[in-house]
């Protein structure tokens, strides 16, 4: 295929979209600071190139997956940012998750400089990128979106156009919130269910019968040893870490402040996360939050 992709990014998320890109039949050069992980892109067919900003110069779209908005900013303003490498008419799409205040902010850079684009949170953890799976969650021009959807669907089953710029980082921050809040509460209900004498994987499978089901206990059960190919199983290695979830829901708060919105399972949500990450628990998965409500099992 002729489409010229630029991938900066290639993290636990990163790297897996790309490849699937690169499988699909498309030239994607790929970069990230963590030289390992350009290799195994390199292994796995990606294009690689010492000179960025020569390829962004080159490319027909631009993909970035990153940390936090102060990485997303650094990436695109600025005299050596990408808006200022790439040629007229290049698409971009940030999949990175940050607050909607600084997608905006990008968003009215490239509009400035004729370039289109948009920006494509995703949710479904790293087994979604791995498999193709991925929702994305998109603000932007509908005509932005037309031109990108080929490429979203070879990374994900779903795509939601969410409205303007920033509305898909809107959207993302209330799904994380959510997600947080019930990892929270799923733990807890397992918590109390195991203290009274049952077993964990009965709790869990009676509650995903009844009124209680949720995805936490469908597919990402925090509680070791009843679900399989889950991180709870796995020692809590892999997924979503901790301090990613810390952010989302420290975002989802001060877009809750900036809008007058009343958060407060999100608010406690985001200060039992804290207390999780200060406790050493930061580059654990998500889900380890059942060990804080208990002794580790």
């Amino acid at each position: 295929m002729a489409t010229n992709i630029v991938f900066i990014g290639l993290g636990n998320m990163g790297l897996p979209m790309a490849q699937n890109l690169v499988r699909a039949g498309y030239a994607v050069t790929g970069f990230d600071l963590v030289p390992a992980s350009v290799r195994q892109f390199a292994d796995g067919g990606g294009l690689v190139s010492d000179d960025q900003a020569a390829a962004i110069g080159q490319a027909d779209i631009v993909f970035t997956m990153l940390p936090a908005s102060r990485h997303v900013l650094g990436a695109y303003l600025g005299d050596a940012g990408i808006l200022a490498q790439a040629r007229p008419g290049t698409l971009l799409i940030d999949c990175s998750t940050i607050s909607t205040e600084a997608a905006r902010q990008v968003g009215r850079a490239a509009q400035e400089k004729g370039l289109p684009m948009l920006d494509a949170p995703v949710s479904g953890g790293t087994a979604g990128a791995t498999n193709g799976t991925l929702t994305f969650m998109v603000g932007g021009e509908e005509s932005a979106l037309a031109a990108a959807r080929p490429y979203l669907d070879v990374m994900g089953k779903a795509v939601f156009h969410a409205g303007g710029s920033g509305c898909g980082q809107t959207v993302k921050i209330c799904n994380n919130m959510l997600l947080g809040i019930l990892m929270i509460g799923t733990s807890e209900a397992i918590r109390l269910g195991v203290a009274n004498g049952l077993d964990p994987k009965v709790v869990s499978d009676v509650m995903a019968k009844s009124s209680g089901r949720n995805w936490t206990l469908d597919v990402y059960n925090p509680c070791p040893g009843v679900a399989e190919n889950v991180p709870a199983s796995r020692g809590y290695t892999g997924g979503f870490g901790v301090d990613l979830m810390l952010k989302d829901l420290g975002l989802a708060v001060e877009s809750a402040l900036a809008s007058g919105a009343s958060v407060p399972l999100g608010a406690l949500s985001r200060n039992l996360y804290s207390l999780h990450s200060k406790a050493g628990s930061g580059a654990l998965d998500f889900s380890s939050i059942y060990q804080l409500l208990g002794d580790k099992t």
